[in-house]
């Protein structure tokens, strides 16, 4: 069963997180199937948007932890390929948020370029609660998008946080009733846009800060892949199954 669903309307690529049941919790593979179709996207000249959403009302909540359990190396790992290929498109992405947004389900907003949530949207980072320590070079974009106190509360307390806080913290750009609604109106305006300079312009807007956001990336995920082998993160992960049996 397809996870990952996508549909190209024009110029417009829709990716769609479709695994409800488990509020869209990503896998391995999942991850894999996203970063491919950024990867298209980015090599498909008459491409203007992507827009990335959640099904059954959720965006994602996060990393799915089962796969934690398995000893992985973070120089092969299809969450640490996903956000290097995000962190480096120039095809604007937008995001469209309802639910719960856990983990990899914030820091990937970070790198998105228009983001919209409505009233239900949840955000937690629960990595120091889980014995672990930020990712997707969110200890270097989040203090430049919210400040660092703000910052510091969202990952160092782990308290989930809700959309007005998100607004104020510059995670989102706005409150939706719709939030797909708008990301589509997005998608539509950027489609009207010359291709190539809206390219071009993303590409300008990013130069500064992609060196540094790609050795973040790969600096947070030797940490954070030696976290996950220690004793703090193996009682968290024993405890969070505990309570799910």
């Amino acid at each position: 069963m397809r996870m990952i669903r996508t549909q190209q309307d024009g110029p417009i690529l829709e990716i769609l997180i479709d695994r409800p049941e488990r509020r869209n919790a990503l896998t391995d593979a999942m991850y894999r199937e996203i970063d491919q179709a950024l990867q298209a996207a980015n090599t498909n000249p008459e491409c203007t948007a992507v827009i990335l959403h959640g099904a059954g009302g959720h965006f994602t909540a996060g990393n799915d932890l089962s796969e934690f359990q398995i000893p992985q190396s973070s120089r092969d790992v299809g969450s640490i390929a996903f956000l290097h290929t995000l962190a480096d498109i120039d095809v604007p992405v937008i995001a469209s948020v309802q639910g719960q947004a856990v983990g990899v389900g914030v820091t990937l907003l970070a790198h998105c370029d228009f983001v919209y949530a409505d009233q239900t949207a949840v955000f937690r980072l629960p990595f120091v609660s889980l014995g672990l320590c930020p990712e997707g070079a969110s200890s270097y974009l989040l203090p430049r998008l919210a400040g660092p106190r703000l910052a510091a509360q969202w990952l160092l307390h782990a308290q989930p946080f809700d959309a007005t806080q998100a607004l104020e913290g510059h995670l989102i750009h706005s409150i939706e009733d719709d939030p797909l609604a708008a990301a589509r109106a997005c998608a539509k305006g950027l489609a009207a846009q010359p291709t190539a300079a809206l390219r071009a312009s993303k590409r300008l807007l990013k130069a500064n800060d992609r060196p540094a956001v790609h050795q973040v990336l790969d600096a947070e995920a030797a940490v954070f892949f030696e976290r996950l082998k220690s004793p703090e993160a193996q009682a968290a992960f024993q405890q969070f199954f505990t309570r799910k049996g």
